[in-house]
């Protein structure tokens, strides 16, 4: 045979010309074969593709352009249309005409033609007809005609050109018409090509026969099983290119899709061969063949001897490598699901696969995917993807068939073997429960759905059930099994409160002497008594779960569910009616357990609330009472301050102590609160909680903070550096976790759709859409009725926006001042953003964003183009439109343009009271009795009713229901507001030793900001989560509290030396802060199907990221940024999404490309931000006479930006002794600042216009200009080359700088400055005693020498043209005026001197999203997600983030020698080689891993020798084409990649 036996080419190109696969790709392209198609031109594409040319960019310049040309069409008159589309008409008709003419003639000329050379012509011709051919075109008799004569000339033995168009022909007419598939099969078409691939003779006829056999099994499966079709296309699969194997794999998908259950055989011969190919590394072939697997298992399952079979063939260890390899990068979460769900069948139904499956130790592979518990897969298990389940619930399943049933049946031999097996190897269900049951405890905890968390509890039931005594206790005591018990007890289900009683019954029937004062200590007891008696549960702050009465297992048992919890792990693929309502817990069954567990192992004494309390917890009671009654006398801290610090070292000696304290005690010793209410001087106690009273006693609580700071910063532990403040964390966190139940609520919408919202903006939305009746109330006599039966609301509307709707409607006003009124609704969305200060506040109404959305209709917005932006304008300034956005202003008014409006970004922040008291114009609405709060969406406010009512989920009921909202006009104002204002702190004295620039900043806002509104102040909650953003404030200030003491030791002569103010503070890493639970819960709430804005998921989750933001991950934190910042676009959950792909953020928006010129940057980069900055579109860089466009020039344009707004002298930034300039051009001489610390703007007057020849207008046009560059960057999710010091990002964030952040910025003028003011302190002190000045200021010195000795003057160091003040007094600096110069230099450098710029900044950030969103992140982070990671190369695990294609394998030897190149580079080497494969010298967040695209390396053809040649890459696809070099140093010159970047 001509091409058998040769070795298997790589690659499509690399077949001979008429050697390749032949079909629809050569002459015409289609739907159908689109696949193939993409599969042999991306091969081709990627082998060799030009340089830096995005292969998006056509398909991106033709999206763009067809705006225009829709707009072009619809100028045609109607006349003109008709006679085009009659045109048409007649020309498709022509058309057809003549094609039934040419089959007719080829129909004829093959039934009459022998001669080969006569064949040949017309089949020819066919071919040609049948590419041009139009699905209409062949009919049903052509095709019953055609197909005898095409399979007998497919059957020609001796030319192999007319087998080869025979076949092609057959392919082509399955492509235009499936049906002719059935006449095909008639006339035994599949038994023909089935013979032509196994008996290969010409390779191109084999390729054709495939890809004829793929069209013809999507229609007739069951006759290409029967013909023997699936050994036939796998017998010499490996002779294929790997397009056609994937033909070959897709055949054998459709066959297996329609497998029948009564014959078996034709399907069991080809497993040993897919097995095989498990193990190739093309991801689409795997899937493919794992697609095949799990529908053969699903055939044979049934039967034992089957199931056995097929274990022979080396399955289970080849799908057992692949999940435990990679497998959750490389496959798709269906595939990957569907594999588990493979072994979840076998395993029930071998004995064979039971066995192989311990013996594989899957344990070990079942263990990391738990470990990656993630709540994308933790959906409820009534949420099905492609018939499998979520992929810890198929975790769970496995783990269910692994542990044999507890029933013993001596019928079911089965189950006897299994049970046999484990008894004689119990060293592997050890192994099994060592590996899994810590992680079982894990996802229990972390948020889960209640299935799953069913699941994991009857696994570990069934698994304490089955261990033998001995290995038992280990396992239990390592995972804290009473501690977790006590947290099952605290939930709302019988069926999980039956499975805990049952372990706990089985644990202490065996080791009761081990455990019970274990289940003591972790408040097990207490849990089950207080399960029986409510009265009891009352006195202790511990929750309790559900109060058991003799009815109350019976109304849980006729609970009507969409699945009982019994029926968890069921087998049956759709459970009966009966089986979905009756539940097989006996009513009264959870109610006698636990009364017969307290009557057997508790004993009386333990009745009684104190003899039953450890000593721990009566000491901890003791304690936190000792300091509760200190904690409301101000004079305490001065009276008792040694008591109140001995208290507080005991309270810590206790928690961090050799025994361990237990979340049970912890919670009800009340240290908590205690601790809350020495910081805040007993005020968190009083009944009003605003606690402005606090502020009198700003320099007592500073002192307390600095007394619990020093004594919670003391290492205990040498060797982990653990301190009690991080044991404090833990317990609170621990707390928060048995205490908080904030609700997951799903919207249950199992299909987004477009609908049409009337309210508030009249326009289509991609999601449902709320049904809404406005009634008006009873006494209401100001208002008119609302006639409109219902409205169709959309859900994530505010109630301020609805208001705005309802208002002119139900108001009795004229006509005229009605319509005035609705034009300013629309009209006022539409004026750009005021350059406003970002902490202005507006003292009107908050507009909602409006934004576009996918799925609305493309003439919606053509007319205005761009999305419009927020404004918030000031009361007395007229709303201004700009000139170039006037008109469509206006068209938008006129015609009612209809956007969609997205719920205000700043929902989740606390607004203060409004400055308007037009009380008249404002609506309270009511829902079913119970006013509405105006910061909610409708969406929310509908849940929190729902709440608090049943705590139930959302039923599908919400949608169809028709909600009444009942309305009355405002007559106060605190209707609509709090009464209570929140004061600045400035309005509060402080002494003159608590200078402004010293105070603590986090104290002014600590103790009035509302946590979560839903929860009780009086909540053991609400004190946990208060006293942990205390902690959380205290820990990232704890370098200003320990400075702050320090300087006062300092005043108070307690200390001499200087040098003592130097310290060096150790703190708590931010990540210790997380709470896994919350995070999971929030994880959950914003994968559900409508979360495509914040104000889509239930309030507590916006109230607790603007308050407590360091309770969620960073990854959390980031992906609710993006729903805040700018919406979630309806984009369909990808199976292979990852968390860290930057462009998420803009799913499907429109791309824009943009010409630039690389001679005037910063000019291209302000005309770009000037047209595209408010528009959400994603901007592509396009370089004047370049070819290439894409995600590489654009990240490049980016990289370029930034360099020329950090060159050297441009006035922006400061440059001082920690600066140094390093070339940003290589080819020019151009230089560019670079700190240590990070850039932070120079420093300018407030009367300064000019400085070194250099304008501050152009300064300020700059900052302008970088704030648009910065936000634009974040919007698009590109990487900027940035580095701007802690304290920039500090103001970028909102905060304020102080005289503790410069050394930050400046450590040498820092540790100066902080000297001075120290001795202003001690000066301050000295005068209090001594009345003498003389004496006063003799005694005063800086390092042995008179402050006058220093010959300082007034102006700021660094900045000689600086004047910071003038005037006989501020000449010279002396001891009398030091104070005055410390503070002059504070304000100079991080206040009124930087203020302008920093304004500008924000001014053009907020011209692309509020910066306000950003505040959920810390300095620390936000340098991660503007510029990526700087220096994050996991260098061993290089290999796995690279992708190795096209002739390269991770073991060739030039991919050995560039990685060990690569491991030598520095850190400029690392930047200059990303620059010059991806665009950018940074990596994005998660580093080499989240690199999207992923990094590829290919082998280059080179036309000479190898060596010689120089690497090239595609930026915008980060492809690297490496030739193969013969060594690692080539003898002609060293190697060239090393040289591009070491030089």
């Amino acid at each position: 045979m001509g091409s058998r036996g040769q070795k298997r080419p790589e690659m499509v190109d690399e077949l001979p010309a008429d050697k390749r696969a032949c079909s629809s790709l050569d002459f015409r392209p289609s739907s159908s074969t689109a696949s193939v198609q993409t599969d042999i031109s991306s091969t081709q594409s990627t082998m060799e593709p030009h340089d830096d040319m995005d292969t998006s960019s056509s398909a991106s310049s033709h999206s763009e352009e067809e705006p225009e040309k829709d707009s072009a069409d619809g100028s045609c008159d109607s006349d003109e249309m008709e006679h085009y589309h009659s045109t048409l008409h007649e020309y498709h008709r022509q058309r057809l005409s003549s094609d039934h003419g040419k089959f007719k003639t080829i129909i004829s000329s093959l039934s009459g033609q022998t001669e080969p050379s006569g064949q040949l012509a017309v089949l020819t011709e066919l071919c040609e007809v049948l590419s041009f051919c139009t699905e209409g075109s062949i009919s049903s008799m052509t095709s019953d005609l055609l197909s005898p004569l095409l399979v007998k000339l497919a059957k020609h033995e001796s030319n192999p050109e007319i087998m080869l168009l025979s076949i092609r022909a057959i392919t082509y007419i399955c492509d235009l018409y499936p049906r002719s598939a059935g006449f095909l099969v008639r006339h035994d078409a599949v038994s023909a090509l089935c013979q032509r691939l196994l008996t290969i003779e010409y390779q191109d006829v084999a390729d054709q026969c495939l890809q004829a056999l793929e069209k013809i099994s999507r229609e007739q499966p069951l006759a290409c099983l029967q013909a023997g079709a699936i050994m036939a296309v796998l017998n010499y699969i490996d002779f294929f290119s790997t397009s056609i194997q994937r033909v070959a794999l897709s055949t054998v998908v459709n066959i297996c899709k329609k497998l029948p259950s009564e014959s078996p055989t034709p399907f069991m011969e080809a497993v040993p061969i897919l097995c095989n190919l498990l193990l190739y590394e093309d991801r689409q072939l795997v899937e493919n063949v794992a697609t095949c697997l799990i529908k053969i298992v699903d055939r044979v399952s049934h039967s034992s001897e089957m199931s056995d079979e097929l274990c022979k063939h080396g399955l289970i260890q080849q799908v057992t490598h692949l999940l435990s390899v990679n497998g959750r990068a490389t496959l798709s979460q269906l595939i990957y699901n569907g594999l588990i769900g493979l072994l979840v069948k076998l395993s029930s139904g071998s004995v064979v696969a039971f066995r192989t499956l311990y013996e594989l130790n899957i344990s070990i592979t079942l263990r990391d995917i738990l470990s990656a518990f993630d709540l994308s897969h933790g959906v409820s298990t009534s949420q099905l993807v492609g018939g499998h389940c979520n992929r810890v619930y198929e975790v769970l399943k496995l783990l269910n068939e692994l542990l044999p049933g507890l029933e013993k049946d001596l019928n079911n031999q089965l189950a006897l073997d299994k049970e046999s097996f484990l008894a004689n190897h119990p060293d592997l269900l050890q192994k099994l429960g060592m590996d899994v049951f810590p992680m079982l405890i894990q996802v229990f905890n972390s948020g889960a759905s209640l299935s799953v968390c069913h699941g994991c509890l009857f696994v570990m039931y069934k698994f304490v059930c089955l261990t033998k005594s001995g290995m038992l206790v280990e396992l239990l005591k390592n995972a804290n099994i009473s501690s977790f018990l006590a947290g099952v007890f605290t939930r709302k289900d019988h069926h999980m409160i039956m499975l805990a009683l049952q372990i706990a019954e089985i644990i202490l029937q065996n080791f009761s002497d081990i455990f019970l004062k274990l289940f003591i200590k972790e408040g097990v007891f207490f849990a089950i008594e207080a399960l029986l008696t409510p009265e009891r549960s009352s006195k202790l702050v511990y929750p309790s779960g559900i109060q058991l009465s003799l009815d109350s297992g019976q109304r849980s048992a006729s609970r009507e569910v969409p699945k009982c919890l019994c029926y968890t792990f069921s087998t049956a693929q759709s459970p009966t009616s009966s089986e979905t309502k009756k539940c097989k817990l006996d009513k009264d069954s959870v109610h006698y357990l636990a009364e017969h567990i307290k009557t057997k192992y508790l004993a009386p004494e333990l009745y009684d609330s104190e003899k039953g309390l450890t000593d721990i917890l009566k000491n901890l009671r003791a304690l936190s009472s000792d300091l509760l009654s200190m904690s409301t006398d101000v004079g305490a801290l001065t009276v008792h301050e040694e008591k109140i610090n001995r208290v507080l070292d005991q309270i810590m000696d206790k928690l961090i102590g050799k025994e361990e304290v237990s979340t049970f005690e912890f919670i009800e010793s009340g240290v908590a609160k205690a601790l809350l209410n020495y910081l805040s001087l007993g005020h968190y106690m009083g009944e009003n909680k605003g606690m402005h009273g606090v502020f009198g006693h700003n320099a007592v609580i500073e002192k307390r903070f600095e007394a619990l700071a020093s004594i919670c910063l003391r290492t205990f532990q040498p060797l982990s550096g653990d301190t009690p403040l991080s044991i404090l964390i833990r317990n609170l966190l621990s707390a928060l976790t048995s205490l908080e139940a904030f609700p997951i609520i799903l919207s249950n919408v199992q299909k987004m759709r477009n609908s049409f919202a009337t309210v508030p903006n009249g326009c289509a939305v991609p999601y449902p859409c709320l049904k809404v009746r406005f009634v008006k109330e009873e006494k209401e006599t100001c208002l008119s009725d609302c006639a409109e039966d219902f409205f169709t609301v959309d859900p994530f509307s505010s109630l301020h926006s609805i208001e705005r709707y309802l208002w002119p409607k139900v108001s009795v006003k004229s006509a005229e001042d009605e319509k005035f009124s609705s034009s300013q609704v629309v009209l006022q969305p539409e004026s750009p953003p005021l350059q406003l200060p970002s902490n202005t506040r507006s003292c009107v109404d908050e507009v909602p964003a409006i934004s576009e959305r996918a799925g609305m209709s493309t003439d919606l917005c053509e007319t205005q183009g761009e999305e419009p932006k927020t404004a918030h304008p000031r009361p007395d300034q007229a709303v201004n439109v700009n000139a170039g956005e006037s008109s469509s202003g206006i068209q938008i008014a006129e015609q009612e343009m209809h956007f969609v409006a997205e719920p205000d970004s700043k929902l989740g922040k606390e607004h203060p009271a409004s400055c308007s008291n037009k009380a008249a114009d404002k609506l309270i609405f009511y829902l079913e009795g119970q006013p509405l709060d105006h910061k909610l969406t409708l969406y929310q406010a509908i849940l929190g009713q729902i709440i608090k009512q049943n705590g139930s989920g959302v039923s599908a009921k919400l949608w169809s229901h028709v909600h009444a909202l009942t309305y009355r006009a405002a007559v106060k104002p605190e209707d609509i507001m709090p009464s209570d204002c929140h004061s600045s702190s400035q309005d509060f004295p402080h002494d003159k030793v608590l200078a402004f620039y010293q105070r603590t900043p986090f104290l002014s806002d600590m103790f009035y900001s509302e946590l979560v509104s839903d929860l009780e102040k009086s909540s053991p909650t609400y004190d946990i989560l208060f006293l942990l953003k205390s902690l959380e404030g205290m820990n990232r200030f704890i370098f200003h509290l320990m400075s702050r003491e320090r300087m006062c030791a300092f005043a108070e002569g307690k200390v001499d030396n200087l040098d003592s103010l130097k310290i060096t503070v150790p703190s708590v890493q931010l990540n210790e802060f997380v709470s896994s639970k919350l995070t999971e819960k929030l994880e959950q709430q914003m994968r559900d199907s409508m979360a495509v804005c914040i104000g889509s998921m239930p309030f507590w989750c916006n109230q607790l990221m603007a308050s407590c933001p360091f309770l969620f991950s960073f990854e959390a934190r980031c992906k609710y940024f993006k729903l805040a910042a700018f919406g979630q676009p309806r984009i369909p959950h990808n199976n292979s999404e990852t968390v860290n792909d930057r462009r998420l953020s803009h799913g499907a928006l429109p791309r824009k490309k943009f010409l630039v010129y690389r001679d005037r940057i910063l000019e291209s980069a302000t005309q770009m931000m000037k047209l595209h900055a408010s528009h959400k579109v994603v901007l592509e860089v396009e370089y004047d006479e370049e070819v290439g466009t894409g995600l590489g020039p654009t990240l490049e344009f980016y990289t370029l930006v930034c360099q020329e707004l950090q060159k050297s002298g441009s006035g922006m930034w400061r440059e001082d002794a920690s600066s140094y300039t390093i070339k940003t051009n290589l080819q020019a001489e151009e230089t560019g600042i670079h700190s240590l610390y990070g850039l932070f703007p120079r420093p300018w007057l407030s009367t300064q216009d000019t400085s070194g020849g250099i304008q501050f207008s152009e300064v300020t046009n700059k900052f302008f200009l970088l704030g648009q560059v910065v936000a634009k960057a974040l919007q698009d999710g590109r990487v900027l080359d940035l580095h701007f010091s802690k304290a920039f990002y500090k103001l970028i964030l909102g905060k304020e700088l102080y005289l503790y952040d410069i050394q930050s910025l400046d450590p040498e003028l820092g540790r100066v400055l902080h000297e001075f003011q120290a001795l202003v302190n001690r000066k301050f002190c000295l005068e209090s005693v001594c009345e003498g000045n003389s004496e006063l200021e003799q005694g005063l010195s800086f390092r042995d020498s008179r402050i006058e000795d220093l010959c300082l003057d007034f102006t700021l160091p660094g900045y000689p043209d600086i004047v910071l003040a003038s005037g006989s007094d501020h000449t010279m600096v002396n001891m009398r005026n030091l104070e005055d110069y410390v503070s002059l230099i504070v304000d100079a450098t991080v206040k009124s001197g930087i203020s302008r710029q920093v304004e500008a900044f924000k001014s053009g950030f907020n011209q692309v999203f509020p910066i306000e969103n950003l505040q959920i992140f810390y300095e620390e982070e936000l340098e991660r997600i503007l510029c990526g990671e700087d220096d994050s190369w996991a260098i061993n695990e290089l290999a796995d983030h690279i992708k190795f294609d096209h002739g390269y394998t991770a073991s060739s030897p030039p991919i050995v020698n560039l990685l060990e190149i690569i491991r030598e580079f520095d850190h400029g080497q690392r930047r200059a080689f990303l620059q010059f494969v991806t665009g950018t010298p940074r990596l994005p967040p998660g580093g080499l891993a989240s690199l999207n695209p992923k990094l590829t390396i290919v082998r280059k053809h080179c036309s000479n020798q190898a060596d010689t040649d120089l690497p090239s890459v595609m930026t915008c696809a980060n492809y690297l084409k490496l030739p193969p070099y013969s060594s690692k140093v080539p003898h002609q010159f060293s190697f060239p990649l090393l040289l591009t970047f070491k030089h």
